[in-house]
Order: structure tokens, then C-alpha cells, then sequence
């Protein structure tokens, strides 16, 4: 544990339980935060890879089979 938070943990004890509440609410704000800058990041590179996503044609899919089989065994016949 870093010394920071040896000494958060020690500033959270000497608060009183009825105001520890004030504590939970900006924690949990900060939390919420962070979670949208993930979002944030998580969506910007989904979009990037949306943009440089290319359009494939609908591919024959016994005709690239037929044309790998004569590249490896020089034949296209059934097996």
C-alpha cells in the first residue's frame, strides 16, 4: 500500500461515522468520473476502427476453397 493511502485511511478513521457519509458521496463521484472516461475511450477507438473499416465483398466461399486447393496440391478436385 503507498504512503498515500496509509495516509487516506488514516484521515478516514478519525472521521466520525455520521459524517463518513459526505466521504462515500465524493468518492463515489469521483468513481463515475473515471468510469465515463473509460466510456469515453472505449467509444473514440470504436469509432476510429469504424472509420478505417473496409467494405469486403461477398465472398464465394467454394470458389477461394477451390483456388486454395490448386495453390497448395495444383488441383481442385473433389476429396
Amino acid at each position: 500500500m503507498t504512503k498515500i493511502r496509509q495516509d487516506a485511511i488514516k484521515l478516514l478513521e478519525q472521521i466520525p461515522d455520521d459524517k463518513i457519509i459526505f466521504i462515500i458521496q465524493i468518492m463515489q463521484g469521483m468513481k463515475g468520473l473515471y468510469e465515463n472516461d473509460d466510456k469515453k475511450r472505449r467509444e473514440e477507438a470504436f469509432q476510429r476502427l469504424e472509420r478505417i473499416r473496409k467494405k469486403v465483398p461477398d465472398l464465394d466461399y467454394d470458389r477461394e476453397l477451390a483456388a486454395y486447393r490448386e495453390e497448395k496440391y495444383g488441383s481442385t478436385g473433389t476429396y
